[in-house]
């Protein structure tokens, strides 16, 4: 049984720990604070074994030194993006695959926030931590990538199941919701989706994890290449599409 801790870090972070049940192996899914991370683990009894980042950035990987020297954990990260990354025992690509006890997930190439980012995918549970790379109603800065490559990671992510939960790494919804009401003015279910998500916020809520079939339906970046958003936001391509949004979004 695969069990996933969330809880809210730094300013606007989620940290997650993935722990299988049977192996009682506990993930670390980057490492924005590796207090946080050490003290969610303790409460819970779990032993850290593994840590598993997404991309460089600090507040993803900035904990791996302090979390693999108190625990002896071994750490996976994206290959492109390892020479920016401490710790690292192992480099993995789109198309690898690492695991949790008996629990298989798949490694997917989702660059464009920064070149080398990857997601983890486990289809046994219908899960995939997709770190910077989408949020709820919104996607990663383009830092380093290109639309082009931006654009086929969002694709990747889209071609998930339909069901799958996306724990996305911050809490950024409120305001993606106010651009997306802005890049899709006429979508309804989008319309009810914000305002679902103003009231939890209200309440301290989580918006995260997210559904990937709602997400496909109200994002307006995973839907650079359906017809209404393209009449709106131009480009000969769903490229030119996406960066057209995502400049927007930049400047919003």
């Amino acid at each position: 049984m695969i069990e996933v801790h969330q809880f809210p870090c730094l300013s606007d972070n989620y940290g997650f720990l993935l722990h299988d049940t049977d192996s009682n192996e506990t993930v670390c899914i980057d490492t924005p604070d590796a207090e946080a991370y050490m003290r969610e683990a303790a409460a819970r009894g779990w032993q850290i074994t593994q840590i598993w980042n997404t991309h460089w950035h600090p507040d993803h990987a900035g904990g791996n030194v302090a979390v693999k020297n108190a625990t002896g954990c071994r750490v996976t990260a994206p290959a492109v993006d390892a020479p920016k990354i401490a710790a690292v025992d192992r480099t993995v690509n789109g198309g690898d695959t690492v695991a949790i006890g008996d629990c298989v997930a798949q490694v997917i190439d989702v660059g464009g926030h920064t070149n080398g980012h990857i997601a983890y995918y486990l289809p046994d549970v219908g899960i995939a931590f997709v770190g910077d790379s989408v949020f709820a109603l919104g996607c990663g800065r383009m830092f380093e990538g290109t639309p082009d490559q931006f654009w086929a990671s969002l694709k990747r992510i889209r071609e998930l199941p339909d069901e799958t939960l996306l724990y996305c790494a911050h809490e950024y919804t409120e305001a993606n919701a106010r651009f997306a009401l802005h890049a899709d003015p006429d979508n309804a279910e989008l319309r009810d989706y914000a305002e679902e998500i103003r009231a939890r916020r209200t309440h301290g809520e989580p918006t995260v994890p997210t559904r990937l079939s709602r997400e496909c339906a109200t994002n307006p970046f995973l839907r650079a290449d359906r017809p209404d958003i393209r009449a709106r936001w131009g480009g000969d391509t769903p490229e030119d599409t996406f960066a057209a949004l995502r400049l927007a979004k930049d400047n919003f």
